[in-house]
């Protein structure tokens, strides 16, 4: 169908059933062309020296088709359920900032060290060496300023999202309020921000979204499409529409506003959400590689 990444989830709870280190390996074993992806693997859940030796195999195995996906962690009962300390958001995304140090030094061509206040590593010569150079892409994944922030200093992939309470829990208004044009756009603001004040080029950087994505063949069809996920979020089905989160019309129309949102907003890799991927296949055939 031409979409470029296949990409798993990270959590114990709330009814998954995917280890997504296994998962990557399983996509990438019977493929040749597609880009495995964890989106995201939640820091806390494992030591930065595990996660850099599986996707350094696994990167040499699919002959470089991986993508590094980091984020704070955030979901309770996941830390919950295994016993894992739930610290204060500052703290998480302190060690996820060290934890992206640690891995992209341990892909680097000499032994690599680093002493930091959550982790120590001492000469470790990180192998097998990656394809891919100077290392896999690396996304760090997160929807407030602080985490985009080190995802603007870290990352060569930052993924805007929208929060989510620590508990899963949906909250419409919340929702509503961060997916709205403004909220996204206040996002990528931040990342332009950090990205400068790194002195890194905001356009270096790959942006990637999640996006609600309905192709219809009418206005009314696509009218109702609105209706239905404003109606999610208890939204105006027009706010919903000016979203970046939210992709709903015919296929010209939606090839229009995602060039149109790649110029305004940098947004350039799509993660389509609820949705068959063959009900979108016309449109990834339209836009991929563009």
């Amino acid at each position: 169908m031409g979409f470029s990444t296949i990409a798993v989830s990270d959590h114990f709870t709330q009814g998954s059933t995917i280890e997504p280190v296994v998962a990557m390996c399983a996509a990438a074993s019977v493929t040749e062309r597609l880009r495995v992806l964890c989106l995201v693997f939640g820091n806390d859940y494992r030591h930065p020296v595990l996660v850099h030796r599986s996707m350094a195999l696994l990167d040499v195995l699919s002959e470089g088709r991986v993508e590094v996906g980091l984020g704070a962690g955030w979901m309770r009962s996941d830390y919950e359920a295994a016993g894992i300390g739930y610290d204060p958001p500052g703290v998480r995304i302190s060690r996820l900032q060290e934890a992206a140090s640690v891995v992209k030094g341990l892909f680097g061509d000499v032994p690599f060290s680093f002493s930091g206040e959550h982790y120590e590593i001492a000469g470790l010569d990180g192998l097998p060496k990656p394809v891919q150079k100077p290392h896999p892409p690396l996304m760090i994944g997160g929807g407030g300023r602080r985490v985009l922030s080190v995802a603007a200093e870290e990352a060569d992939i930052v993924s805007v999202t929208v929060t989510s309470t620590p508990t899963g829990e949906v909250i419409p208004e919340r929702i509503a309020r961060e997916m709205s044009a403004e909220g996204i756009a206040e996002k990528i603001g931040w990342v332009r921000a950090a990205a400068d004040a790194a002195g890194r080029r905001f356009d270096d950087l790959e942006i990637q979204i999640g996006m609600v994505c309905t192709l219809t063949d009418t206005a009314e069809q696509a009218r109702t499409a609105l209706e239905a996920i404003a109606k999610t979020y208890s939204a105006d089905p027009a706010e919903v529409e000016r979203s970046p989160a939210v992709l709903v019309g015919s296929l010209e129309q939606c090839v229009e506003t995602l060039h149109e949102r790649r110029e305004r907003l940098g947004i350039s890799y799509i993660s389509p959400l609820f949705t068959d991927p063959a009900a979108v296949a016309p449109l990834v055939a339209r836009v991929a590689g563009e």
